[in-house]
């Protein structure tokens, strides 16, 4: 295979995608059918999935470093608030953030909704398919789940949703080049070792151990 033919996937990606490569060239990953309207901020290894949309035609949205927003992930400000989504996060699969705050480390599963003014703190799980109602405030280091969703347990998720942005932050460098495999053989389990061992040196760190 010919330089020209390995590239030509990544090239026909970068052609696609001119306007959001340009706004935001730190990111990981750009799906081409990605769209990006108003003020929003995309930090860097930050990715963006088949058909995620965000929009912001008031306030602002922010998405922070490492954090991924999959396939049909839809964020929207609010009427009264911005939507901001922290650190090394997973917004999974058909998720709804609409003006609402995600911490650091968090893990918004397949199908849940964020509303208006509610607040997830650092570490946390929302089930899939739960509904975070307006104004709800989630402490740390909570599993939530349910309609309306509550906490159902206390659990530190910082090291399962820290190497879970991992694997996405993986699969986007990989997807960039046009690698649809970045899931598998012995490089990926050797990696998937070394991030679940920098996570849990890095708990402890923060617990002071």
């Amino acid at each position: 295979m010919g330089l020209a033919e390995a590239l030509s996937p990544f090239l026909e990606w970068l052609e696609m995608n001119p306007e959001l490569r340009a706004r935001f060239p730190g990111a990981a990953y750009l799906d081409p059918t990605a769209r990006v309207y108003g003020r929003v901020e995309i930090a860097a290894e930050a990715s963006l999935w088949p058909y995620a949309v965000i929009r912001a035609e008031g306030f602002h949205v922010r998405i922070g470093r490492c954090t991924n927003l999959q396939d049909h992930v839809m964020v929207h400000v609010g009427y009264r608030t911005p939507t901001v989504v922290g650190d090394y996060c997973s917004i999974t699969h058909r998720a709804v953030l609409h003006g609402c705050s995600i911490g650091s480390n968090c893990l918004i599963g397949i199908g849940a909704t964020v509303m208006e003014g509610a607040v997830i703190g650092d570490n946390c799980i929302v089930a899939g398919h739960s509904y975070v109602s307006d104004n709800t405030v989630i402490p740390p280091n909570s599993i939530v789940m349910g309609t309306p969703a509550k906490v159902v347990k206390v659990r530190n998720g910082f090291v399962a949703n820290r190497v879970n942005a991992m694997l996405y932050l993986r699969n986007a460098l990989a997807y960039a080049r046009g690698d649809h495999r970045a899931w598998d053989g012995p490089e990926y389990e050797a990696e998937l070792r070394r991030w679940t061992e920098d996570a849990e040196r890095a708990l402890a760190a923060r617990r002071g151990g």
